[in-house]
């Protein structure tokens, strides 16, 4: 028991918790603590990485959809100069009005295909690791039921 405050005293210095350390403490037999221990990092680290990809994926959601919104303003200003214009007649007005709004509706459209498709990707990159991963954590069950089972 000693030993155990000996770990956590070292470990409350350097600001990190070792679990092999305190878990070769409490030995149960027939369990590779240190497999066990290795599972639960690359579990930590998928889902780091799988997080990682989640917040890259935002990351370039929000800029484009920013690269959208200034687009779109610089557009409608450039519209608006056209509407203020006096030297347009009222059946070009509504000619480009038109235009207009045809082209702001396929934008529109193209955009939100755009940023679905972005949203998918982030999703299905991070899914992705953690699917990896549970994957990897059953086969590393199988394996350990049967070296269990060979003894």
């Amino acid at each position: 028991m000693a030993n155990t405050s000996t770990t956590a005293t070292a470990a409350a210095k350097n600001g990190f918790f070792d679990v092999t350390k305190v878990m070769a403490d409490f030995r149960v037999p027939g369990v590779d603590v240190e497999a066990v221990v290795a599972s639960q990092r690359k579990n930590i680290e998928a889902l780091t990485q799988a997080n990682q990809l989640a917040v890259e994926g935002v990351q370039a959601l929000l800029r484009r959809q920013s690269e959208i919104a200034r687009s779109a303003i610089e557009e409608f200003s450039s519209m608006f100069k056209d509407f203020v214009q006096p030297t347009s007649s009222p059946e070009d007005k509504i000619a480009k009005q038109a235009e207009y709004s045809k082209v702001a509706l396929e934008k529109g459209l193209a955009n939100a295909r755009e940023l679905t498709e972005l949203v998918t990707k982030a999703n299905t990159e991070a899914f992705n690791v953690i699917n990896k991963r549970v994957t990897e954590t059953l086969d590393e069950v199988r394996d350990y039921a049967k070296k269990r089972v060979a003894r």
